[in-house]
């Protein structure tokens, strides 16, 4: 059996998964409702913005505090609640998968190796 064709299997495997499974269908609940669907999305905006304003080194913790306050509004909304913790689970799946291979093909810089060779 070839790398791809494990790939394709670890894939399948995922979709059967029930991480995955309640994801789809969260998702699909979500997209159904326009509203909701909407209000995720310009928090999804919001949460892109202060990532940017981060990076460029901006006082964000205003924006901060305000997103956190959305965020738990939003979070008592049953339907777009059951997504984000649908969606935290499958990510936390998908997140364990990267590390198990990351770690099994020693991808990870040792960053301990680095500074010993740095003086």
């Amino acid at each position: 059996m070839s790398i791809y064709d494990r790939a394709y299997e670890l894939a399948k495997t995922i979709q059967q998964s029930d991480e995955y499974q309640k994801y789809i269908e969260a998702k699909e609940k979500l997209s159904k409702d326009e509203k909701n669907a909407g209000m995720l999305q310009e928090f999804r905006r919001q949460q892109i913005e202060i990532q940017i304003a981060e990076i460029q080194g901006e006082d964000i913790e205003g924006n901060l505090d305000q997103l956190e306050k959305v965020y738990q509004i939003l979070s008592l909304n049953p339907l777009i609640n059951e997504f984000l913790t649908a969606e935290y689970r499958f990510a936390r799946v998908m997140a364990d998968i990267q590390k198990i291979l990351g770690e099994a093909l020693d991808l990870w810089i040792d960053l301990d190796y680095s500074k010993k060779n740095m003086n």
